[in-house]
């Protein structure tokens, strides 16, 4: 009769276990994003010799642009909502089976030279790109990105 028990219970528990198991799957699979998509964009272009910097961000809700040189103290600061129509406009320019294809190159900044910094963060994952102008093959992506952009950003003078 023991052994009958025994297997009863090892049967029972292996059960609880399986069912235990699969049910921490199901919640894990929850918190993982279904698809990717992009949730913040930023564009930093920052001078080594004479300081000046320009930083832009954006997330669906609204857009930040700052400017200045470090040397002068000169900061001027600038934000607005953004429409859905422009934020969809503007991530239509990346092609997300590629960003992880992107190369960038080394900074110049500490030469003097001027760094240009791409942040793209998706639901699944952060990239940041420094001076990735060299790779021709996708920085066309970028490129059509700051063509949208100047059309939204407003006249400096």
């Amino acid at each position: 009769m023991s052994a009958i028990k025994f297997l009863g219970l090892k049967i029972f528990f292996s059960t609880v276990l399986l069912l235990t198991f699969f049910s921490c799957n199901k919640q894990t699979e929850k918190n993982i994003p279904k698809h990717n998509e992009i949730k913040f964009i930023s564009i930093s272009n920052v001078s080594g010799n004479l300081g000046n910097y320009t930083i832009i961000k954006i997330t669906k809700d609204s857009i930040t642009s700052e400017q200045g040189n470090t040397a002068k103290q000169i900061h001027k600061q600038w934000s607005s909502k953004i429409h859905p129509k422009v934020w969809k406009g503007l991530i239509s320019c990346f092609d997300l089976k590629t960003l992880e294809h992107i190369k960038s190159s080394e900074s110049i900044q500490a030469k003097g030279g001027t760094d240009e910094v791409f942040q793209i963060k998706t639901s699944k994952r952060s990239h940041v790109y420094v001076n990735s102008y060299h790779d021709t093959i996708h920085y066309k992506q970028f490129e059509k990105f700051k063509s949208q952009l100047e059309k939204i950003l407003p006249q400096h003078s």
